[in-house]
């Protein structure tokens, strides 16, 4: 089943701008070859993210439409209609510069800030999947969220193409953080080709420090890097946080200004 889709909605006008059909190989969106990972593909767990440096502009316009991101949000529940988006749009960039992947669990949103974690309950068969909003959208019609292939899946609405569905806030990004002070640093603890890769190290890292826990994004010889840091923390804070690494079989890491 082929489902039309504009753009996944930019973090500024410029992105915007650029998602015009040439950004992809293919004129309307089709549906990616099932993969049977996706039965055993665990959901992504709720943890409070940096906020996203792009993809959270306080308004933004999408077809002469006004819309506003509520990164303040504490508590959100809403009943609307699912779509999902596919292959035509995986490996391009979300809203907040990550890649979307047709076999992950994610979304789009208008206006939940970047990125956030939802739960997802399909209203004819209570199916529910924890998902991760990383990108903006859906921009036609009513429909409420966009999710991709395989969260559709997983809540059994794929072939369908929509779904009547409970969207659910469980965590919402943290603040963005201030410039560091000047006796702030920060701890690399890991580096990752793959981002899969760094962000099940950031999650496990998150559970386990009190100090926010990110992804920074380099290109290095044609390939993108994801740096999983730990930061801005104070020097006294430095042996505690490398002691709690040693008892997880972490590497110590690398302490960057």
């Amino acid at each position: 089943m082929v489902f039309a889709r504009i753009c996944a909605g930019a973090c500024c006008l410029l992105l915007l701008q650029a998602c015009g059909h040439s950004r992809y190989q293919q004129a309307v969106d089709s549906t990616p070859l099932f993969d049977k990972r996706i039965e055993a593909l665990t959901e992504p767990t709720p943890v409070r993210e940096p906020l996203s440096r792009i993809g959270n502009p306080d308004r933004y316009e999408v077809w002469g439409k006004s819309y506003e991101v509520a990164k303040g949000l504490t508590q959100y529940s809403q009943v609307g209609i699912a779509s999902w988006y596919g292959q035509k749009f995986h490996g391009h960039a979300t809203s907040n510069g990550e890649r979307f992947d047709v076999y992950a669990f994610s979304a789009a949103h208008k206006s939940l800030p970047l990125p956030s974690y939802v739960r997802v309950t399909n209203l004819k068969n209570q199916k529910s999947l924890v998902v991760r909003v990383n990108d903006r959208g859906p921009f036609h019609g009513d429909r409420l969220i966009d999710l991709s292939y395989a969260a559709a899946v997983r809540l059994d609405f794929d072939k369908l193409g929509t779904a009547q569905v409970k969207v659910e806030l469980l965590a919402a990004p943290l603040p963005r953080i201030p410039p560091s002070p000047v006796d702030a640093r920060h701890l690399q603890v890991g580096a990752f080709h793959v981002y899969g890769a760094a962000l099940k190290l950031r999650q496990s890292l998150a559970g386990l420090v009190a100090e926010p826990v990110y992804i920074s994004k380099t290109v290095q010889g044609g390939k993108t890097l994801h740096k999983v840091r730990i930061g801005p923390l104070k020097a006294r804070r430095l042996a505690a946080i490398r002691g709690t690494l040693k008892n997880q079989q972490l590497s110590p890491g690398l302490l960057l200004p």
